[in-house]
């Protein structure tokens, strides 16, 4: 479940301060793009968070 919440958590924060950077946040000039690259890969790292979502519920008895 941490693993799961860290990673929604960091994608938000990430998001977010992407659009205060606005069309910049693209260029690899500034460090927001490669945080962006490595947060995106929070999602799909060590199982998506589908998968994630679907162990989860069948821990916790949920068909």
């Amino acid at each position: 479940m941490c693993k799961y919440y860290a990673g929604e958590v960091c994608n938000d924060v990430v998001r977010k301060c992407l659009q205060v950077f606005g069309g910049y946040g693209y260029c690899k000039d500034y460090p927001i793009e490669r945080i962006y690259r490595d947060a995106k890969i929070t999602e799909i790292f060590d199982g998506t968070a589908e998968i994630h979502k679907v162990i989860i519920s069948k821990e916790m008895g949920v068909r």
